[in-house]
Formats: structure tokens, C-alpha cells, sequence
């Protein structure tokens, strides 16, 4: 997984906090932005797996990328993290730093990348159907416990990660 540096602003928590929060554990890290619709329709499924999965290992950050300099303003960031009950610690990555580190060099909002405890990338998916693309992933991350186990791979993963 690749580290949060580069973030302008946090909200929820600090880098640090974020950082020492998903060290070991099974990870979903989301990009949204404010002009993005489906974003905010994918919110309270996010928020769900959140709160629901959280005693299962699984942890959550936010990602706010902006499309257009109408969505770099902070206060309707704030906002609108309050209105869609972000609690994730959430990173502004008004200067596409942590874009650039996750590879999403489109820009997809939203786009969902999961990490599992060992911090290897299990899964993206992008658009309106990305969580129901990711569901039989975080699945797998889940039952396989919080730490990775030596020797055991996702066959899946390994299959991806060959192509």
C-alpha cells in the first residue's frame, strides 16, 4: 500500500492516526469528490462496511480527489463530510499526491482500492458498480483473518497480479 504523504489537509484524524489505524489490517481505501453523484449514492454502503466489518479487522480511508476547482474548496468538503458521515479519517489530496502514488491516473472518483493486513492490494474497482465488484474480495480478505498467514495467497490475487 502506498503511504498517505502528500495529503494538503486531514479531516477525522491525522496521517499518523490513519497510518497507525490500518497497520495490520484489511483495508479499504476510497476516492470521492464533491461533484461526484455516485460518490455520494456509495457512501452509506461505505459507511456500513465500516462500522459492520470494523470487528472483523477491516478499516477505512477517505480519499477527497478534486475534479474541478469548485471542489477544492474546503468548507464544502467539510460539509459535505458531515452531511455523508464520513467518521474515516479522510485525506484532501488537493494537489493529487496520493492520486499520483495510487496509480488512479484518470482521476476516477469514485474508485476503491482494497489492501489486505500485509498491505497488498486485493482489489480496484471504479464506478457505480465498484463496491459490488469488490464484495467477494473483501470477503476472502476478511475470512483470511486480519494478519496475512505465511505461505497462503489469494489465488485470485496471484492470478491478477501475473497479468
Amino acid at each position: 500500500m502506498p503511504r498517505l504523504d502528500g495529503a494538503t489537509e486531514w479531516f477525522g484524524g491525522t496521517q499518523a492516526h490513519a497510518e497507525a489505524e490500518i497497520k495490520g489490517h484489511p483495508t479499504l481505501i476510497h476516492f470521492w469528490s464533491l461533484s461526484c453523484g455516485v460518490c455520494k449514492e456509495n457512501m452509506p454502503r461505505i459507511a456500513e462496511w465500516r462500522d459492520e466489518l470494523k470487528e472483523r479487522g477491516l478499516r477505512v480511508i477517505a480519499v477527497h480527489l478534486p475534479r474541478y476547482e469548485s471542489d477544492a474548496d474546503i468548507e464544502g468538503v467539510r460539509a459535505a463530510i458531515a452531511t455523508n458521515s464520513i467518521t474515516e479519517p479522510c485525506a484532501i489530496d488537493n494537489e493529487h499526491k496520493l492520486k499520483d502514488a495510487f496509480q488512479n491516473d484518470k482521476g476516477y472518483v469514485p474508485a476503491y482500492y482494497l489492501f489486505d493486513g500485509a498491505g497488498k492490494l486485493r482489489g480496484f474497482a471504479a464506478g457505480e458498480r465498484g463496491l459490488d465488484l469488490l464484495k467477494a474480495t473483501l470477503d476472502r480478505v476478511l475470512a483470511a483473518g486480519i494478519t496475512p498467514q505465511p505461505g497462503k495467497t489469494d489465488p485470485q490475487s496471484a492470478a491478477a497480479s501475473k497479468s
